[in-house]
């Protein structure tokens, strides 16, 4: 029904690509050929270690997957969007201590879910997306179209 991964942006691969010169600097003196192939090792293992580990947010079975969190759609409120400087505002001085987290910085939109489950101390989710709409319109939608009540 909805899935989406949190991907690195460009600038996190540059800086990946930054082990390249870096390694030619510490292996130059040894051998220039070492250090290129290290480099070429270090930056290509970096990028795909940053896209092995991009958290995933999914909507599936009547269940909201997000990273290694999981909750039934049952248990979930009201779901509210925030970009620019509320969202700012909710990743920062609004936020509540108590909140499960999944933010990226460089995902400027945030999803807030609250959690309806009165015995759950944690208030709400906070969940960066690059498309926080069909994520909210998933979770808004989903239990109806799964049998939940």
């Amino acid at each position: 029904m909805f899935r989406e991964r949190l991907h690195p942006s460009p600038w996190l691969h540059l800086v990946a690509l930054l082990a390249l010169p870096a390694s030619m600097l510490v292996l130059a003196p040894v051998s220039l050929p070492a250090g290129v192939v290290t480099g070429v090792v270090l930056s290509g293992g970096l990028i795909l270690l940053l896209w092995a580990l991009a958290p995933v947010i999914e909507i599936a079975e009547g269940v909201l997957t997000a990273g290694r969190a999981r909750i039934s759609l049952r248990l979930l409120g009201s779901v509210e969007i925030a970009r620019g400087e509320e969202a700012r505002q909710a990743r920062g001085p609004g936020l509540d201590a108590r909140a499960w987290l999944l933010l990226r910085g460089d995902v400027d939109p945030v999803v807030r879910i609250e959690i309806a489950d009165a015995d759950d101390p944690t208030p709400y989710w906070l969940i960066s997306s690059r498309r926080p709409e069909d994520l909210a319109i998933a979770i808004s939608s989903a239990p109806a179209a799964e049998g939940h009540s």
